[in-house]
């Protein structure tokens, strides 16, 4: 393979040059360039003389197939719902130490977090902690999680940290950054936090979120190009289940993989939204059937229900059978 061009990570960068050329020995598995010390690149001095990277300081983020349609967050401080969390139809669970939390009961939080993911069984269900800061990514180095979630971000500028990092995307810096935050390496996942962002951009609640589409869709829009998943905010009104449905609907259709949520009773509509239904399999089973015909006839293109199927169609309908059989599997859903 040539010399490529890239922009290095930040923990990457020297005062000399933002820019480097490095040669790759081979893609990763994902099909994305490792950059610095297990991929052998060697920086290049304005002067022309090759230099050796600094190795990163962070763990790289592996992207995940698992179903992430609900997250609900759950308070630190609340030993019955960190024990009724076990049992909930949630895909992850969010364990909160920084907004559900008071300051004076911080460190009291953490001690019964940490103590509760030492022992505690949460099966399946991804566990993310969101910390207050890089502060407290310390205390959870040798602790069971799949992933510490950063609150506050506004920029690809990240704490060292043995574990997969998320970042909540809460404010108008990060979303103008969300491309830089999403591709680094050491970023696993991006959760929207849709309130502070609210709060950040002066917008009016309003039905349908008219002043945050361009946010959610460039997050979404990030997070693709990098591969990684996607979580859209929360919907704050626990008694509003219309709005809660169509907030869900809404996400989905921008590309979402899944919802936050801060109520068990909304699991189910989160689950409902972002899982393929019944309809959808059956549909995906066809188109897939369809175009394997027309393939062994030396055809190219298929027709079901009235639409045309291409190769294009077949891989969404395979990766819509994969999902659902990865949710089957793990929670008992349609396949």
């Amino acid at each position: 393979m040539p010399p490529v061009q890239l922009i290095v990570t930040p923990d990457w960068v020297t005062p000399d040059a933002r820019w480097r050329k490095c040669a790759v020995s081979s893609p990763s598995p994902a099909g994305v360039l490792v950059a610095g010390a297990a991929a052998g690149c060697k920086g290049l001095r304005p002067d022309g003389q090759a230099a050796p990277l600094p190795p990163p300081s962070h763990t790289e983020a592996r992207v995940t197939d698992r179903p992430l349609r609900s997250a609900l967050y759950v308070p630190a401080t609340q030993p019955r719902a960190l024990e009724k969390a076990r049992t909930l139809p949630c895909d992850a669970i969010i364990f909160d130490l920084e907004d559900a939390v008071a300051p004076a009961r911080k460190e009291e939080a953490q001690r019964t977090l940490i103590q509760t993911l030492r022992t505690a069984d949460y099966g399946h269900r991804m566990r993310i902690v969101r910390v207050n800061g890089p502060e407290d990514l310390p205390a959870f180095a040798d602790v069971p999680v799949d992933a510490l979630l950063l609150p506050k971000l506004r920029g690809p500028d990240l704490p060292p940290s043995v574990h997969p990092l998320w970042a909540m995307i809460e404010t108008a810096e990060a979303v103008l950054n969300v491309a830089a935050i999403a591709a680094h390496p050491a970023i696993a996942g991006l959760v929207m936090g849709t309130n502070d962002l609210m709060k950040d951009l002066h917008l009016p609640e309003r039905p349908g979120r008219p002043g945050l589409i361009h946010a959610l869709s460039a997050s979404v829009l990030a997070a693709r190009a990098a591969r990684k998943p996607v979580l859209d905010g929360v919907h704050t009104a626990l008694h509003d289940a219309d709005g809660l449905r169509a907030e869900a609907q809404q996400g989905r259709d921008l590309g979402f993989d899944g919802k936050t949520v801060i109520h068990p009773a909304q699991i189910a509509a989160a689950n409902a939204a972002f899982g393929p239904s019944a309809d959808e399999i059956a549909l995906a089973r066809r188109q897939i059937e369809a175009h394997a015909a027309v393939e062994a006839a030396g055809q190219g293109v298929a027709v079901v229900d009235g639409r045309i199927v291409e190769a294009l169609h077949a891989d969404i309908a395979r990766r819509i059978l994969s999902h659902a059989a990865i949710i089957a599997r793990t929670t008992g859903g349609p396949t």
